[in-house]
């Protein structure tokens, strides 16, 4: 139920636009399956997929391709929705996960755990340090904001983390005396779901389903804050539980997602802005469907990277960097003939 006090506006058939990216998402994700650096049938794809494909389509599609796709719209979901829910909640159009520091943190461990040498012990180490860091990086921030609940303490805050974190990376590439592992640290951070397993899944799924839920748990808040804080909290809104979960669940599910993808840019900038037209614009009404967008984008943008011919497979980061810069320009200019 609405509040009267909140700005009413007229909103577009929501049902139609959810049927519509979830149709995009299932395109994407079949894409994925069929689209690869080895040229697969469909009847090949869907032989292997009914359990009676030749053991050649059976392994690139079970054990490469399927893996690969789960991530890419895991990854890209909860970047689409964190984005989404951080741009509400600061009230600010640039804002996404790097705001509050949450990527760089997350990346420095993973990047810790490659200059130590402690990701050679267990593949599972990098993904869990990168996720402990990125709540280490959580509890700085709390710590830096104090009890302001104040939106631009926040931002203040996340960028003192965030540059904390991109300082410690630079002088770990900058210590370090294997070319190797220099080497290793400089493709870790460009991005990329290659050679993902189900492993990479196992750890990566429970932090994006509990990062959601978090994120989704204060929707009609991030609605309510567009009154201002004190409106929110002439409302009943508890500003402090709000932030709390948003960055828990911040933290957490975009954590988990950096820590087996690597560092993905815009996808969190970008989707919101694509999706906003095609709803009310309240905060709410732009995070699921936020979420499945990032999806969307980030499958066909490792599709690309798989089919664009190169002598070494493009980075996913460096793929979203260049799809993100056009279309934040064009943005852009259409705000600034609006502001005209």
């Amino acid at each position: 139920m609405t509040h009267p006090s909140l700005p009413q506006r007229s909103s577009p058939p929501r049902t139609i636009l959810l049927l519509l990216l979830g149709l995009l998402a299932i395109g994407a994700a079949g894409a994925s399956l069929l689209f690869g650096p080895v040229s697969l049938a469909p009847a090949r794809i869907m032989a292997a997929l009914m359990g009676q494909g030749d053991p050649i389509a059976t392994i690139i599609l079970w054990d490469l391709r399927l893996p690969r796709t789960l991530l890419g719209l895991m990854v890209g979901g909860i970047l689409g929705l964190a984005g989404a829910a951080l741009q509400g909640y600061l009230r600010n159009p640039l804002a996404e996960p790097s705001v509050l520091g949450t990527s760089n943190a997350a990346a420095l461990g993973a990047v810790a755990a490659l200059y130590f040498g402690l990701s050679e012990i267990h593949p599972a180490i990098l993904p869990l340090l990168a996720i402990t860091t990125a709540l280490l990086s959580l509890i700085l921030l709390v710590f830096l904001d104090g009890k302001s609940n104040s939106a631009l303490s926040l931002i203040l805050g996340g960028i003192a983390v965030g540059t904390l974190a991109g300082a410690a990376i630079s002088l770990s590439l900058n210590l370090s005396d294997n070319p190797f592992a220099a080497m290793e640290i400089m493709t870790w951070l460009m991005g990329s779901l290659e050679n993902r397993s189900y492993d990479h899944i196992f750890i990566a799924a429970p932090c994006v389903l509990i990062g959601m839920v978090l994120i989704l748990w204060d929707r009609k808040a991030l609605d309510a804050l567009t009154l201002g804080e004190d409106g929110a909290a002439s409302l009943g809104i508890n500003l402090a539980r709000t932030r709390l979960r948003l960055l828990i669940g911040t933290a957490i599910g975009v954590g988990g997602a950096v820590a087996v993808s690597g560092t993905i840019a815009f996808v969190g900038l970008i989707v919101p802005h694509l999706i906003r037209p095609f709803t009310d614009q309240s905060p709410s009404a732009i995070l699921v469907p936020s979420a499945i967008g990032g999806a969307v984008l980030l499958t066909l943008a490792d599709i690309s990277v798989r089919i664009i011919p190169t002598s070494n497979e493009l980075k996913l980061g460096v793929v979203t960097a260049f799809l993100g810069v056009p279309i934040f320009l064009a943005h852009l200019i259409r705000q600034r003939g609006m502001w005209q």
